[in-house]
Formats: C-alpha cells, structure tokens, sequence
C-alpha cells in the first residue's frame, strides 16, 4: 500500500504483525520505568503502570513525588514505586540524574503522564532526555519538552513513540486546534518529520504514523471511552508493548486498537457514558488475548 494511503487496521492486520512471544520469565518480557505524577494526581501513573502490566510487561517501576510515592507503593504492589525530590507540587528538576540510573537497564521510559505543570515537565525532560539510553514514550504534559525542542529526542528518536491529544499536537506545531483537528493524519506526518519518532494521536479516528511516512488508521472506539485518564492507559499500554520489544509503530498500533477494544467491551457491559478509564485497564488483557490466539 502506498505510503500515504494509511492502512485500516483490524484483526487480520494485526495477525500478520505478531507481538513479541510472550512467553517466558518476567525478565525476558521488558522492563519499563514511568516516570510522572505529582502532589495532585498521583493516579495517571498508577493507571498507565497497570496498563503496561496489563499488555504483558514483565517489570514496571514507577519514579513519581515523594508525597505519593508510598500510596503507590501500596496501590500497585506489583511495581517497586521511587520518591523523587519534588519542587512543589511536581517532581524536581534536580531529580534526573536520579530518575536517569533507576532506567539503567530498563527497556523503555514512559514521561509525562500525571505531570500538572508544563514548565516542571520541561525542565524535567531537558535535565532527564540527555542522559537516557532507551526508546521512550512521551505522553502528557511531558509533550511541552517537544513544543520547546522539536528534535529533541536526538538519538532515541527513530525507536521511541509520542502519544499527545490533538490540543498537545497543536502546541508541538505552533498551529491552531482546529486545523489540527481538521486534518489530524497530515499534523501527525509534520510532528514526525519535526520529532523523528512515530506519532499516535487522534479522537474518534485514530492515527498512528512513523518515520518514513507509513501510517495507520484505527476507525473503532467508544465514545464512552473517551474518560479522564483514558490517554494515560493508552500510553501505559504503548510503553509496555515498547518494553516488551515491539517495533514502535507496532506498539502505538496494537496499543491503540486493544485500548480502543477495551472501550467498545465496556460500551457493552456498562453502557454508553459512566465508563471509568481503571475499567479500561482490566479489559485489556482479555483484547489482547483475543487478538493473539
């Protein structure tokens, strides 16, 4: 297919791009860092730590604020949780070179989710980008990083994946929301070529476009499922297919389908509205599975 011509992706799609086999000890399926949350949302991080236990990481930790850290610690006794120094409400600049050896080893980082302030996530992620080694995942308000430095990513570019909403796409490109919103697959191929990493970004049409121009169109969902912390399970679900050793385009793909599952499974079970993102997470495996077999 052509490369500007995206590919609709359903089951036979992604039964022709197998994920990673995953078998195996928790070693062997991918080991991602999260790194986000503040004093007043601790709970994007719990929501995309799961998500990512959930599409089959096989270790999860979590750097968040000192303040929340044991609450996490407790909520998600699957992840081992790390306080960082806050300034304020939000995680420390100062807290990088921290946050840059816990990743030692690791598979992939996801940034951004549960981080309140735009100017604590740039200064975090300038401090923080330079000194990791790993693909990772930006998500959030950790996107001001890329309205600031386009391309900076360096490196870890080619292997790494943004997931912003349409209004974050929008600031990244210095245009205006509804022309992003009127043509969200040709913002995508700009945020690429100004990022180099593959781009999920979308609403009721879901794009997934990487590096080289190929590109995606996911056309299911659940209006319902567009919830407070729903982009913090996705992104947890991406990271976590990352981690695992997706390609990056692969990750964003599946993830965005399976999240996109889920939601239409809860459509069903719960109905139209009053759809909670926690509920998004524990449906994710059940999605995955089905696709897998």
């Amino acid at each position: 297919m052509a490369e500007d011509t995206p590919t609709v992706v359903t089951p036979v799609v992604l039964r022709d791009w197998r994920l990673p086999d995953p078998s195996g000890s928790k070693d062997s399926k991918g080991r991602l860092l999260v790194v986000g949350g503040c004093a007043g949302n601790p709970g994007a991080v719990l929501l995309a730590a799961e998500a990512a236990l959930r599409v089959g990481a096989g270790k999860v930790q979590v750097a968040t604020v000192e303040s929340t850290a044991g609450r996490l610690a407790v909520a998600v006794p699957e992840a081992f949780v790390l306080g960082l120094a806050q300034d304020g409400d939000e995680i420390a600049a100062s807290a990088a070179a921290r946050i840059a050896e816990q990743a030692s080893g690791v598979d992939a980082v996801l940034l951004g989710p549960g981080i309140g302030d735009p100017g604590a996530a740039l200064a975090l992620l300038e401090a923080l980008v330079p000194q990791l080694e790993v693909p990772v995942v930006v998500d959030a308000v950790g996107t001001a990083f890329l309205t600031e430095h386009a391309d900076g990513l360096g490196t870890l570019a080619s292997g790494s994946v943004v997931t912003p909403n349409t209004e974050e796409l929008a600031l990244v490109l210095g245009a205006d929301d509804e022309e992003v919103g009127a043509d969200v697959l040709g913002s995508c191929r700009r945020m690429v070529e100004a990022t180099g990493a593959t781009v999920l970004a979308g609403s009721a049409v879901t794009f997934a476009v990487e590096p080289g121009g190929e590109c995606w169109r996911l056309e299911q969902g659940a209006p319902g499922a567009a919830a407070s912390g729903s982009g913090d399970v996705k992104a947890g679900a991406v990271a976590g297919l990352l981690a695992r050793g997706a390609e990056p385009a692969q990750a964003a793909v599946w993830a965005a389908y399976v999240h996109a599952g889920a939601g239409e499974r809860l459509t069903s079970e719960v109905g139209r509205v009053g759809i909670l993102a926690r509920d998004l997470v524990s449906r994710l495996p059940r999605i995955l599975d089905e696709l897998e077999v």
